[in-house]
């Protein structure tokens, strides 16, 4: 390529000195997510949309999986829900966390299930390419699709014991697959553009991609599901999270494109280190044959993410919402002068694979 703009690449500040996994007791990560709950709570979480959602399921899983009550500001934040925004894919994130607290009695659910449920049925809500494939936008296939659908309906079919949300998400896996997954590199791509795929292997749609991946295999092991689909959603998270391992740097971030693209070369991304090395280490489980590869490497990335979390309780160096780019360039531009709901999440979800590496986090 020709007249790349290396400006980003150039200014990024140094990374940090990473710490290893067992440098973190079990009192210091509880004191993090401590720091991490109390600066979204204070942040706030202002709409019913996918930033909240990601944090929402990340925060009521750590209560579950530490044996903790679901605080009451959370339950509240629910209760307050009377006009759930759908219209697009990204509104039903939400619903991951919201089927927990229904089973647990803090929440009822029914209206809001309904309401996503008649949404997503509709057959003027989220569009479809020819083989079926969620879009994000019309014309337009993206990996947080499957993070932002699937974890509702994952979460759903789990508490609900009803396979069949199950089955729908097998299918879309495969299908963002097909579509996203280089047969080469085994990286993901962020999405496609009127048919055509982008090959920009942007960190966090990896990361999105990859906990689907992992929350699927584990609500599979819960309802005791068998199909052939698992091990083609096996092999492909396989090949992927292998793909990325060997891309990790020694200071243990990836950049927010994983591959070292040029123009975005050092350009530290610590929302999708989070999200990554949570998978790797969920998915260490389901892989024996990559379980010290995946242990060590996702812990080692977790670890380090979480030095991005600064006193004040914000995980640094995540990057705003992000459109799909057409050039690689406009990944390198990211925001560190606000809290990003997502990083939050994120930062929890590897706090908790630290805490609970060789356990189904669906089993709870």
């Amino acid at each position: 390529m020709v007249g790349e703009d290396i400006t980003s690449s150039a200014l990024e500040l140094p990374p940090k000195k990473a710490r290893d996994a067992t440098e973190y007791s079990e009192g210091e990560l509880k004191e993090i997510a401590t720091r991490v709950i109390s600066a979204t709570w204070k942040g706030g979480l202002p709409q019913w949309s996918w930033g909240e959602g990601v944090y929402l399921l990340a925060q009521i899983r750590y209560h579950q999986l530490n044996e903790q009550e679901i605080p009451g500001e959370l339950i509240s934040w629910y209760q307050r829900q009377t006009d759930f925004t759908l219209g697009h894919i990204n509104n039903v994130a939400p619903g991951a966390g919201a089927v927990h607290l229904d089973k647990a009695g803090l929440f009822d659910a029914r209206t809001m299930n309904q309401a996503l449920m008649n949404w997503l049925s509709a057959a003027n809500s989220a569009t479809r390419d020819v083989n079926g494939t969620v879009e994000h936008w019309p014309g337009s296939i993206w990996a947080d699709t499957c993070y932002m659908l699937g974890t509702y309906y994952l979460n759903y079919a789990v508490v609900n014991k009803d396979v069949k949300f199950l089955e729908i998400i097998e299918d879309q896996l495969i299908a963002h697959h097909q579509t996203l997954q280089n047969p080469e590199t085994h990286l993901m791509a962020h999405g496609s553009h009127r048919g055509e795929t982008i090959w920009n292997y942007w960190g966090r749609g990896n990361a999105w991609m990859a906990l689907s991946g992992v929350e699927f295999l584990d609500a599979a092991e819960v309802l005791a599901y068998k199909s052939e689909g698992i091990s083609k959603i096996k092999s492909s998270l396989d090949k992927q999270l292998t793909a990325l391992c060997e891309l990790l740097p020694e200071y243990g971030i990836w950049d927010v494109l994983v591959d070292g693209q040029i123009e975005n070369k050092g350009v530290l991304e610590t929302s999708a280190t989070a999200g990554i090395g949570a998978a790797l280490v969920r998915a260490a489980r389901h892989l024996p044959e990559r379980n010290e590869l995946f242990l060590k490497t996702g812990k080692k990335a977790a670890a380090a993410a979480l030095t991005y979390v600064a006193d004040s309780g914000v995980l640094e160096r995540t990057s705003a919402g992000t459109v799909l780019q057409l050039i690689p360039f406009g990944y390198s531009v990211i925001r560190s002068d606000r809290m990003q709901l997502w990083g939050q999440g994120l930062a929890l979800n590897a706090i908790t694979s630290l805490q609970h590496e060789q356990i189904n986090h669906l089993g709870v």
